[in-house]
């Protein structure tokens, strides 16, 4: 749990944010970036902003943490036939939510009528090192 006062400088809530716990901090932050999409989406068009909400749009917090838990088990060789299935639906549920951000993204660069690259350094997005 966290106090803050009703008006608090920068330094003052980046101190709050540091007492967060590991799942307090990857659910903020997951609502920062949201909140920050769309914040940028409201001086975009409908259909732009749309687009945007769909490219920030990941597994969630806990299914992220729950799916690294697994990646993790498999390397070390300790993951069970059951693990092995879960972790094989999150790996379907993440690639099947990267083709929608790409899908998206492929929209929205033919929106602005520029190249996806274009699109994705204006957003900041990185090419996956496996691409």
């Amino acid at each position: 749990m966290l106090q803050v006062n009703a008006q608090i400088t920068f330094d003052d809530l980046l101190n709050a944010v540091r007492q967060l716990s590991v799942p307090e901090l990857e659910r903020f932050s997951e609502f920062v970036l949201r909140l920050q999409a769309q914040q940028k989406a409201v001086s975009l068009p409908p259909n732009e902003s749309a687009l945007l909400l769909k490219i920030n749009t990941g597994l969630g917090a806990e299914t992220q943490t729950r799916y690294d838990q697994l990646i993790a088990k498999r390397r070390s060789e300790t993951l069970t036939t059951d693990e092995y299935a879960e972790l094989l639906g999150l790996t379907q549920q993440a690639e099947q939510i990267d083709g929608q951000r790409l899908e998206a993204l492929a929209e929205l660069a033919t929106l602005r009528n520029v190249p996806l690259k274009t699109v994705m350094q204006q957003l900041e997005i990185q090419t996956p090192a496996y691409a």
